[in-house]
Order: structure tokens, then sequence, then C-alpha cells
């Protein structure tokens, strides 16, 4: 087991520097989901180079690369997300983004990078290997449908044993990893509602039915699902994002169009949410003579982690960065992560990397115009994924 440790960071110290420079060129080339064309021949190039097995699809910019010493076993794979978000980028470094409106404002160009160099480490010493280790480089996380469907649905996880990935986290420090046991993050999924009502002179409201007025009420109903009735022990969000409605100020609105997202990190709740919801809607429209649409889209499930996975996520982190280091996230986050279409089929855990340095500036949250990565974080990242592909694999 030291053994092939020790190969796999001598190989990992190796790479460092040119997984930093990696990381920069896609933080200064980034690439909105669905459209990763760059990044993905951008990384076919390198991993080709080294002669690693990379296989391309024809409906997605997602590659699936393949280190395989054993044909006859089991792979563990390692994910990576790919795409940026459409975020004007106010850092200036040398390589803030080129492409004006979209900025990797979440870190998967840390994770890409982070993946890539464990590729690059383990094909060093593939000689060494006793099993198969798969990488996924995976398109479209950033947006409901979730690229993870479609690398399941072209045989990404066949074969496949256990899976992990790492997400950049400013809250914990460069060092630090974060895990939990159970429910990580939350489901995610998206609604849209149609209010019709009937349109007349604003002076004259009680001809019309004003869609304006039940959309106010249908709101204020949908907000206080979560309070009153769902259990205050499960967490659940309903929240609106858009309202759009009316013509002209003295005429009464016939139709209001809303969309928003509910989230939850129990699979009876989000169940039962949208029944709730369509019970409040329709109550209303019947009392106030209007009519309605309702459309209730499941998107991506809670990340349900592994037990026995995160155990290995902790021993494995312990000897890297300390015991002292491996902090636990009691409490789950209400924000969706597509990964847990993976941990659906086979066990894994996903776990957080630590990127917060207040010299660095790096504390700034995501999704913000100011977010970055601690590079240091990169070799932490790298020797952590690299020694739970050896320790599934039989290699430690």
């Amino acid at each position: 087991m030291k053994a092939h440790s020790t190969l796999l960071f001598n190989a990992i110290a190796k790479v460092e520097e040119r997984v930093i420079t990696i990381r920069h060129d896609l933080h200064e080339h980034p690439e909105l989901s669905g459209k990763e064309e760059r990044t993905k021949f951008f990384l076919k190039g390198i991993l080709e180079a080294e002669g690693i097995e990379v296989i391309e699809s024809e409906n997605h910019f997602g590659l699936i690369a393949n280190i395989t010493s054993d044909p006859l076993k089991p792979y563990v794979a390692l994910r990576a997300d790919m795409d940026a978000l459409p975020i004007t980028e106010q850092n200036e470094f040398s390589y803030a983004s080129r492409e004006k409106g979209i900025m990797h404002a979440c870190g998967h160009d840390a994770h890409t990078a982070i993946v890539l160099g464990v590729a690059l480490a383990l094909n060093a010493i593939k000689n060494h290997l006793s099993g198969n280790v798969r990488f996924l480089f995976q398109p479209s996380e950033e947006i409901l449908e979730g690229g993870s469907s479609e690398m399941i649905a072209e045989g990404a996880l066949e074969s496949v044993k256990a899976i992990f990935a790492l997400h950049t986290y400013p809250y914990l420090k460069t060092g630090q990893i974060g895990y939990k046991k159970g429910v990580m993050l939350a489901s995610a999924d998206m609604f849209e509602i149609e209010i019709f009502g009937k349109s007349s002179h604003a002076a004259r409201p009680h001809e019309g039915v004003d869609a304006i007025l039940v959309t106010a009420m249908a709101v204020n109903s949908l907000n206080h699902i979560v309070s009153r009735q769902i259990d205050p022990l499960h967490p659940a969000v309903i929240s609106l994002g858009t309202i759009e409605g009316g013509r002209a100020a003295n005429v009464i609105c016939d139709h209001v169009k809303l969309q928003g997202t509910v989230r939850t990190v129990n699979h009876q709740v989000r169940h039962s949410i949208p029944k709730m919801m369509e019970v409040s809607i329709a109550g209303i429209c019947k009392s106030m003579h209007a009519s309605y649409k309702f459309h209730y889209d499941f998107g991506i499930p809670e990340v349900l982690n592994d037990d026995t996975m995160v155990e290995r996520v902790i021993e494995a982190a312990s000897k890297i960065v300390g015991k002292e280091n491996c902090i636990d996230l009691a409490d789950p986050v209400m924000g969706g992560e597509d990964f847990g279409r993976y941990l659906e089929k086979v066990p894994g855990a996903f776990f957080r990397l630590g990127t917060g340095n207040e010299t660095k500036g790096t504390c700034v949250a995501q999704h913000n115009s100011r977010f970055n990565v601690d590079d240091d974080a990169l070799i932490i990242g790298m020797k952590l994924l690299g020694s739970l592909a050896l320790k599934e694999m039989g290699n430690g």
C-alpha cells in the first residue's frame, strides 16, 4: 500500500505544475453547458498524447477515458464537470476569462484539471496497477437536465464498482476536506404555473378576472406549504424566480406565468410537494373564477452518499491532510448536483475540497463574479482522488 501511494504521489508531484497551467487555460476559455467543444478537444488531445483510451460521444461534448490493467476487473470512476456559467468575470489576474459574459465561477475548471491530473499520474504508474480506472469528463452540470444522464445512457457506468467526485468549497480552508454521510445535497426540480383570467378595463374590475390578483394569492399560498404542510424535520424549499404578466396599466391582466424551483432532501417529501402545490393553485383559481396550467419537471435527485465510501474518503484524507482537517458537514446543502444520478446506480461519495485562502482572495462564494480557486488545493484533490482509486483497485 505504502509503495503504491509513494509511486502515485511522486507521479502527481511531476504533473502538478502542468495541471495548474491546464486549470488556468480552462479558466481562460470557459464554455457554457452543452457548448464545451473546445474543452473536449483540449482534454482529448492531452489524454491521447499520453496513450490513454478516450471514448467520444456523437450527442454531446463529454469524454470517457479508461486506464485498463485487467479487462476482467471492474472500474473505479472519477468524475469531473466541465461547464461554466453565464457570468461576467471581474477578476483581473492573467488567466481571467476571455469569453465575454462567461466564467468558471463554480470551480469546474479545477475539477477537470484535477481529474485530468489523476489520469496523467495513474497512467504513469499503470504497470503497477492491478485494477482499472475510468475518468468521466461530463458536460452540462449547471442545467436542470444535467449531463450525467447522457453520460450514463452511453455507458459511463458499465462495469463500474464505485464512483467519486469532489467540489471546490471556499467555505473551507485550503488543506481541509468536507464530508457528509447520507444526503449531502438536495434534489432540484423546476415548475411553471400559468394563471388565466379575463381582461377588462381597469376601472371596471368586476367585469374581468384579475390574473395578477389570483397570482398574488397563489404565491402567498405556495409560500406556506413548507412552513405548514411539511414536517419541519425534513428541509424543503419552494422558490419562485420569475413572474410575467400584464400588458398595460389600465387593463385588468388576463394571463400570468410563474417559474420556480423546489429543493428537498427527502424522497417522499419531494414527490408530495407537486400535489400540494396543485391543490393550492386549483383551490384559489376556482374561488376566483380563474383557470390554470401547472407543469412540474422532476430534475436531479438528491446526492445520497454511500456511508462506506464516505469512510474511505475520511481514511484517505486523514493520511493526506490530517484527521483534524477532515470536517464533518453535519447539515445538507439545498443546492443541487447531478452527481446524484451516478449515486443512484453505483455506490460512491461526493466531497468538498477546501479552497479558501484569504491571502489569495479565494474565499469568495461560488457563482460570484470574483470567484477563484487556490491552486494549492489542486494537488490535495489529486492525491485524494488518486488514493481512493488505488484503494478501490486493491492497490491501497
